[in-house]
């Protein structure tokens, strides 16, 4: 029996057919018109979105409140346990940099981050000797949605660089401010990406300039009391496949432009003693190699997987000569062991890798070449590589957690192997992690491969094939979801809910061939791994088919849409988050914002129609039938520049159409925010009640 009963009118939603053909098949799109003509002006300005649109939008979510209105106390609850578990004026530990130490704290009931420094050996915990540099509340108030993208400060500490974006579409606007002042200067720098980097002297700044299809493509050099419209070009990326983003090293020597894809990069250099001068090559972008660089002194540091070095590899190569000729080998290519990142210092080389699927530091001293490893016992946790602020240093920071033990921040001495434990994640309400299991779990995929899956649930869960199962994927980009402590499932691991987490091909979780094996044409391997992983935790009786709900977001949005096509009868709800479900379409208009960047993960169905194929092969939209779906809650934002809001709102109406028997389909819009959702920390909490509430209610919890 369906959890939802005496449902309202569904929305009614026009159909205007839209013809396309390509290599001679012909697809109809009925809801083409659902995207708005004007989109690149309404993610600047959101009254501009067409009436009738707006009109259907706002009664879908109308219809969401009804079909959800009995979960209101429900919600309630929920956020409540959520808020609960957070420690509402918490404050970061105070990472030094030169006199002072900077953080971030909250205040209780606040949204927004307040960013602060003291001195630099002084007490972080003493609240009276910080000094305020930038209140995020204050700059949010009255506005709808704001996010911050922090705040740089110049090397002599007199200014800082801030960026926020108050729409959700990911235009930044950024400000400077006098931090003795706190007054911001007339300087005031429109459509950034979000960050720049000072010049030395702290009189000048680099930014990157977003275009009309919301690429970074510019980088430009501003000179302070002077207006946007004179700042110097400095670099222009032509290439609409390529992103660009804009750093400087910790001596101040080098501004780096890294210019990339998603499997190739370019680095150009500028040296901070002459600012006016062309930037330099390092080398030159070729298909599938990437690497990033890091200063070493009178060495660049470059982690690369050039040579056939699949796994990555770390090179080092003279500061006064990086082509590629000069690269020399100093960390190997070991398959298996997947190099994510890495740092160094005056006397230091330090990287985060993993091995069978677990993430370990390494240090190696410079001089010696002695190598040691930062590793934990868990069966599944993550680590998180923070580094220092500083170059001449011994100390560097790291996190630890896993997804039965708070986060632990830690300061390491490389040198002393002295490892000090500087903050414990507080959950307010109570949290005893004797109470819960984490397991790291294999299931068997269609082609013989094992994919791992992290459970937790509490030790009193019946493992009779009675729980529900809260199923999270992501599958793409090479991103790795990690083992890490999460307060909000809590929620649901504490009313029988086993969590679980399929870690499927696309991502990086047992190295680059497992990215490889989850793109392009093998991209089926991703939604078959995550049905793969629901088979096993059925077959080992964590819990039963019809009791498994499925979530992901974004591009793991698309494999929601990608399951609910191939086994709809396994899962007793899907929610997918600002889904990428109408592929096809998307890859196949290379006038939208991150179309063309894309090609290289999904195909080129433009120009190729093999990689049509593929993708038409999958799509979500282009496959609705006449299923048995589940119940659908599909999440989006009006402004969202990453998956457009028509791609969900179209997905909607054609599962309406096509399987009017199942379901039902929720389509929720966040007529003020984006990609991220609402941008205030409770925010985020109301909407990931929402969420679990309808788990809950599907799932025959309530």
């Amino acid at each position: 029996m369906s959890p939802f009963t005496s449902l309202p009118a569904i929305p009614s939603v026009a159909k205007k057919p839209v013809t396309d053909t390509r290599h001679g098949i012909t697809r109809v799109d009925e809801y083409a018109w659902l995207r708005a003509d004007n989109w690149q002006a309404m993610f600047k300005d959101p009254s501009l979105l067409d009436k009738e649109i707006r009109a259907y939008l706002e009664a879908e979510n109308a219809y969401v409140e009804a079909a959800m209105g009995d979960t209101a106390e429900l919600r309630k609850t929920l956020f409540a346990e959520m808020k609960g578990r957070i420690k509402e004026d918490d404050s970061s530990v105070p990472v030094k940099d030169g006199p002072f130490a900077y953080g971030t704290a909250f205040v209780t009931g606040g949204e927004q981050p307040r960013y602060f420094r003291i001195p630099r050996d002084g007490d972080h915990k003493d609240e009276t000797i910080r000094d305020l540099l930038l209140d995020g509340d204050k700059e949010a108030a009255g506005k709808e949605y704001f996010r911050l993208a922090g705040i740089n400060g110049t090397s002599d500490h007199t200014l800082g660089l801030w960026g926020y974006d108050d729409k959700g579409s990911e235009y930044y606007t950024l400000r400077v401010r006098d931090l003795s002042t706190k007054e911001d200067l007339a300087d005031v720098i429109e459509n950034s990406g979000g960050g720049g980097v000072w010049a030395p002297d702290g009189k000048s700044f680099f930014y990157t300039l977003q275009d009309e299809n919301h690429r970074p493509s510019k980088v430009f050099h501003h000179i302070l009391g002077t207006p946007q419209s004179q700042d110097r070009l400095v670099y222009e990326e032509k290439d609409a496949g390529f992103f660009m983003g804009v750093g400087g090293s910790l001596l101040d020597d080098f501004i780096y432009i890294d210019i990339h894809d998603h499997e190739s990069s370019e680095y150009r250099i500028l040296s901070t003693k002459d600012l006016t001068a062309e930037p330099k090559l390092v080398a030159a972008r070729e298909p599938s190699i990437e690497y990033t660089m890091t200063e070493g002194g009178d060495v660049f540091y470059i982690l690369t997987n050039d040579a056939g070095a699949k796994d990555f590899k770390i090179v080092e190569a003279p500061v006064e000569a990086p082509q590629k000729a000069n690269w020399k080998d100093v960390v190997p290519h070991v398959p298996g062991r997947l190099i994510l990142d890495h740092s160094a210092y005056a006397r230091h080389l330090v990287w985060l890798e993993r091995r069978d699927g677990l993430p370990r530091i390494v240090i190696r001293d410079r001089k010696t070449g002695e190598e040691h490893a930062i590793a934990f016992e868990e069966e599944a946790y993550s680590l998180g590589l923070q580094g220092a602020a500083e170059y001449d240093t011994d100390v560097i920071r790291f996190s630890y957690s896993s997804m039965t033990t708070p986060s632990q921040l830690y300061d390491y001495n490389m040198a002393t192997r002295e490892r000090v434990l500087l903050k414990t994640q507080e959950v307010p309400s109570g949290h005893n992690p004797d109470d819960y299991v984490t397991r790291r779990v294999f299931a068997k995929a269609h082609d013989g491969e094992s994919v791992p899956i992290t459970l937790l649930y509490r030790k009193d869960t019946p493992l009779d094939g009675s729980a529900p199962c809260l199923l999270y994927g992501y599958g793409a980009y090479g991103i790795t979801i990690p083992a890490s402590f999460n307060t909000s499932c809590l929620s649901l691991v504490d009313r029988g809910f086993v969590y679980a987490v399929a870690h499927i091909r696309g991502g990086k979780d047992k190295g680059y061939h497992w990215y490889e094996d989850g793109k392009m044409a093998k991209k089926m391997n991703t939604f078959l791994d995550f049905i793969a992983a629901a088979d096993h935790l059925v077959a080992e009786k964590f819990t039963s088919y019809g009791k498994i709900v499925a979530e992901g977001r974004s591009a793991g949005g698309m494999l929601m849409g990608g399951i609910a096509n191939m086994a709809p009868e396994k899962f007793g709800g899907v929610i997918a988050g600002v889904p990428f479900v109408d592929a096809l379409n998307t890859m196949l208009d290379d006038t939208l914002p991150l179309t063309p960047p894309e090609w290289l993960e999904w195909g080129n169905p433009i120009e190729s129609a093999e990689e049509y194929a593929w993708i038409a092969a999958y799509s979500p939209y282009d496959n609705v039938g006449t299923k048995p779906y589940p119940p659908i809650l599909a999440l989006s934002g009006l402004t969202d520049p990453r998956v457009t809001y028509w791609e969900p709102t179209k997905w909607i109406a054609r599962l309406r159409d096509r399987a009017p028997d199942a379901g039902p389909y929720l389509l929720k819009t966040n007529m003020g925010a984006g990609h991220g959702g609402k941008s205030g920390r409770f925010q985020r909490l109301e909407e990931q009640a929402f969420d679990y509430a309808f788990a809950i209610k599907v799932a025959g919890k309530m």
